[in-house]
């Protein structure tokens, strides 16, 4: 449990140095932009390929690649219909932090310390569908259906979005080449480790780094609007979806764990690109990981995995 936490706690003080470094101004004002390009087009996709190679793909468990993209999906569009009437720089904000979950940079920490391989198994593939609309989706639909002009066409401005980012690419190639029993060979997991490395480091830096706290009320309305939505979805799932569904206990409690992971690094980076006030995204970044490290803690603890 101590490693695990210590893992964790790992992520807040690199956050906490990048506020550190943003109040500074060591670095200039567009870092986070740099940052967050190096990100999405380099090192998140090799993360993604990495954990793909690291881990044995199950056909019968492809059901929770279609649950994490269902998830995800759901959520986007229940917040885009309730929250229509907003301006788009809160509905952009709203909308790109709303849905997602900070799977491999979080939840697996812990569910690798406490959880059998399979369980693992069981994350990735709900991180596949999960990332699904993180790596690509969710911008492409704020872009096709919030920002787009009424003279575009929102389907081809929704694919170009979607196919133009690296992870998005990388998964579903990822998903396919699964599906065919094709395994990526070792020697190029290995080649790509430093870089696959270093994602988790540059996406914890680079929300610290776009920070500011909200000192208005306007910015603390929108921000107990979103974390309401999303702790709310949390409970319903954790006590009313998987419940249901016919799966072991392992990977129920799995499920669960994962439905309290923080915010996905994303949603800052889309709340500046598209933007929103990605400040107050990245302080509701920060939130939820603290959030999901009490969540998270109390879940292994009375699921009885320590025992």
């Amino acid at each position: 449990m101590q490693e695990a936490l210590l893992k964790v706690l790992s992520f807040a003080i690199v956050i906490c140095i990048g506020i550190v470094f943003s109040k500074l101004g060591s670095l200039g004002d567009g870092a986070g932009r740099l940052i967050s390009k190096v990100v999405f087009n380099l090192t998140l996709p090799c993360a993604i390929v990495s954990a793909f190679g690291s881990a044995e793909f199950h056909a019968e468990l492809l059901g929770l690649v279609a649950l994490g993209l269902a998830v995800t999906v759901l959520q986007f569009f229940l917040s885009l219909f309730i929250y229509r009437s907003l301006d788009k720089k809160e509905l952009t904000y709203q909308l790109s932090n709303v849905t997602g979950y900070n799977i491999g940079c979080f939840a697996l920490a812990f569910i690798q310390e406490f959880f059998p391989p399979s369980a693992v198994i069981a994350a990735c593939l709900f991180d596949a569908g999960n990332a699904l609309m993180g790596t690509g989706g969710t911008l492409a639909l704020i872009k096709s259906l919030v920002l787009g002009e009424e003279h575009q066409d929102k389907c081809k401005v929704f694919a170009k979005t979607l196919f133009s980012s690296a992870a998005f690419d990388a998964y579903v190639i990822l998903i396919i080449l699964g599906i065919l029993g094709i395994k990526i060979p070792g020697e190029i997991i290995q080649l790509i480790s430093p870089m696959a490395n270093a994602n988790a480091f540059l996406s914890m830096f680079m929300i610290g780094l776009m920070f500011k706290p909200c000192a208005d009320s306007t910015g603390r309305r929108e921000l107990n609007r979103l974390l309401t939505w999303r702790y709310a979805c949390a409970v319903l799932l954790s006590f009313s979806v998987f419940p249901l569904l016919p799966i072991g206990d392992e990977v129920r409690a799995v499920l669960t764990i994962l439905a309290w992971a923080p915010i996905p690094s994303t949603g800052p980076v889309y709340t500046l690109w598209c933007g929103g006030n990605e400040g107050l995204a990245s302080m509701a970044n920060a939130i939820s990981v603290l959030v999901g490290i009490v969540a998270v803690t109390i879940i292994i603890t009375s699921t009885g995995v320590l025992d």
